[in-house]
């Protein structure tokens, strides 16, 4: 009986314990996190020669190859033309070229994202972040853990940190100006299979358009963020830094 009694306080009072701990830590996510933040980052910077008013005329191709439906181009040409450039819809007029292809967007841990960004263009992506939690052993022990993390689990359902991210390859063009001679040499990997890969090695000269290339990487985090919401902030972000490279 005795035993039983004190089993009972032992339960009751990791019950309260949790309760406040996890009801504080909850509390303090939703405080901090009340407000939508997003930031737009670019993996490497890009330098664009300055041209005169009439040669501000650009060319602009998205592509989406996530699984999710988003509209962006438009976005993206509302915004050159807000700064001033003429979007136009063949590429021979244009004296630059934006090209851009959704890589990936959804939701993340918020740990994974600057390796993605740091691999630039062409690099590696998001991984499945996921966390995870371990009790300890023995019987009380395993008990109030139990408890502990029902009520933990109670706690994030109510309130979660969310973020979504959007990974966006670009590659920017610009003509010469007309006394520059560009040569050009790109040598391109190919894997076949899991043992050979084949290589291309290509050399061009007098090239049209100087090329670089750049990853950006958007990011939406708050509390309880609804995939809308972000969705939204993101392609925001993502119109704004590719118009501002110009």
């Amino acid at each position: 009986m005795k035993n039983f009694l004190k089993l009972s306080i032992f339960i009751i009072s990791t019950l309260f314990v949790g309760l406040y701990m996890s009801g504080c830590g909850a509390a303090s996510t939703a405080i901090e996190k009340r407000n939508l933040e997003v930031q737009t980052k670019m993996s490497d910077s890009v330098f664009l020669e300055p041209v005169s008013p009439d040669k501000q005329i650009v060319y602009v191709r998205v592509r989406n190859t996530t699984d999710k439906d988003i509209e962006v181009e438009e976005q993206i040409k509302n915004a050159f033309t807000a700064r001033g450039f003429k979007v136009v819809n063949n590429p021979d007029e244009a004296y630059f070229m934006i090209q851009a292809n959704v890589l990936q967007i959804g939701k993340t841990d918020g740990t994974d994202n600057d390796s993605a960004l740091k691999s630039g263009f062409g690099g590696g992506l998001l991984g499945a972040g996921v966390s995870m939690a371990t009790g300890g052993s023995g019987n009380n022990i395993g008990i109030g853990a139990a408890i502990g993390a029902v009520v933990g689990l109670v706690a994030d359902t109510m309130v979660k940190d969310i973020y979504y991210s959007m990974v966006t390859d670009v590659e920017i063009r610009q003509r010469p100006a007309l006394d520059e001679k560009i040569s050009q040499n790109e040598q391109n990997y190919s894997e076949q299979g899991t043992t050979s890969t084949i290589s291309q090695n290509v050399n061009t000269n007098n090239v049209q358009w100087k090329v670089y290339r750049t990853r950006v990487m958007s990011t939406a985090n708050q509390v309880n963020l609804e995939f809308p919401e972000a969705q939204a902030e993101l392609t925001k972000g993502l119109a704004k830094s590719l118009s501002g490279i110009l």
